[in-house]
């Protein structure tokens, strides 16, 4: 049986690279002010979907919601695997929350249609938040394994995943379809070159239209000839706009989004002054005493 597999993914800004400029008077990321890569865990998840590719014949099907230039993770996703692709793309869906981002996914996914699993990567490093997946899938009224490691066997009707808690790991298992996150538990596999070579030049539908801007020819028919050729190809990506989805506009962006950044900031941790303890009878009688004086014991 081959199963389909959704793995939604995250083009975010480098956060290890804050400026005072990293942030608009909104609230929102000035994404322009930071080199923009592919969420860490986000690539743990579509690991483990190629693995289970590997294992029992699945499609993967990489999705992810951004403004045009996005494209680039699905991509990435190409070079290492995936399927097929689909960019949730439209200036509505700017400014969203975890709230507003997993009701737009959820569109998407419901537009897509029939899978087996939804797989998301634990969090994103521009939010640190862990909640789109379990937004998600609530909002798909799906059952959820959160923070799993690996997927121990899949087959028609369930999935056993090993997921990881304090002091240890316990084994869940789950009816079909389910929604996973998955944490930096494996080694995402490098992009190949027959793959980077073959969708390069794969191209979503904003930017063919890019391409040719401007273009002397007054019909749309060489474009739409040359979609078509490139959905042949294999080197089409999906593109969707809020309408296409199927969303509420009301639902999206700064609309839909009742969580509000009122600032971000790169935080060092400096550290103080010490103090050094012999490792002797006569030191830590000290120590004690001195605690006991300020009141830290007793």
């Amino acid at each position: 049986m081959s199963y389909t597999i959704i793995v939604f993914v995250k083009q975010v800004p480098d956060t290890k690279n804050v400026t005072g400029e990293a942030m608009k008077p909104d609230g929102t990321v000035n994404r322009a002010a930071l080199p923009a890569i592919f969420n860490p865990e986000d690539l743990n998840a579509l690991e483990l979907a190629l693995q289970l590719k590997d294992r029992y014949g699945a499609k993967v099907v990489v999705g992810t919601m951004g403004p045009p230039n996005a494209s680039e993770v699905l991509r990435q996703s190409l070079y290492r695997g995936a399927d097929e692709t689909i960019l949730l793309t439209d200036r509505a869906f700017a400014g969203a929350d975890t709230l507003a981002t997993s009701y737009a996914l959820s569109c998407c996914a419901k537009k897509y249609g029939k899978f087996d699993l939804i797989l998301c990567g634990r969090q994103a490093i521009d939010g640190d938040t862990a909640q789109v997946g379990p937004q998600l899938a609530e909002k798909l009224n799906l059952p959820q394994i959160s923070y799993v490691e690996e997927v121990i066997s899949l087959e028609k009707n369930k999935v056993r995943a090993k997921r990881a808690i304090d002091g240890g790991f316990e084994i869940l298992e789950s009816p079909l379809p389910v929604l996973m996150t998955v944490i930096d538990a494996n080694d995402p596999r490098p992009p190949a070159a027959s793959k980077i070579m073959k969708y390069k030049k794969a191209k979503t539908r904003t930017e063919l239209l890019a391409q040719h801007a401007g273009a002397s020819y007054t019909d749309a028919e060489f474009i739409a000839e040359e979609s078509e050729a490139l959905k042949k190809k294999g080197l089409w990506i999906n593109e969707l706009n809020a309408s296409e989805a199927g969303a509420d506009l009301e639902r999206t962006g700064l609309k839909g989004s009742p969580t509000k950044v009122k600032q971000i900031m790169s935080v060092v941790l400096k550290g103080g002054t010490f103090k050094n303890i012999e490792p002797t009878e006569t030191g830590i009688n000290s120590l004690i005493h001195e605690l006991i004086q300020d009141h830290t014991l007793g």
